[in-house]
């Protein structure tokens, strides 16, 4: 079965040249390894997604641009498992930039298993 994943998680972009992390906002008391467990509303860029360095879609006669996110939503989170009625993301949910690249996980942040709510 799929781990949740928590703030903190090091995420990756396959056209990013660098790894980020996830910044949970969509709840503040369900808790793994004493970090906030993240939701499908963690998506916003720059708020719950940070740049992945520059972007290997935006090339420039002096390298790539920045990366900015473009994200939508979410996908293969939890099926039935929510947080205030959002899905919960596992370490198998990766979600799709509109300028093509697709954002995953690396790290689920948290090394126990123990939750609380």
């Amino acid at each position: 079965m799929p781990q949740k994943i928590t703030n903190t998680a090091q995420l990756s972009c396959n056209q990013g040249t660098t790894p980020s992390k996830l910044t949970v906002t969509s709840q503040d008391f369900s808790i793994a390894d004493n970090k906030l467990i993240a939701t499908e509303q963690d998506k916003q860029p720059y708020t719950n997604i940070k740049p992945f360095g520059q972007c290997r879609l935006k090339p420039t006669s002096s390298g790539y641009l920045p990366c900015s996110p473009s994200t939508l939503k979410w996908e293969k989170t939890t099926e039935k498992d929510t947080i205030n009625t959002y899905k919960i993301l596992t370490e198998e949910s990766f979600c799709i930039c509109n300028t093509g690249g697709k954002i995953a996980v690396d790290n689920k942040g948290h090394s126990e298993k123990h939750e609380t709510k």
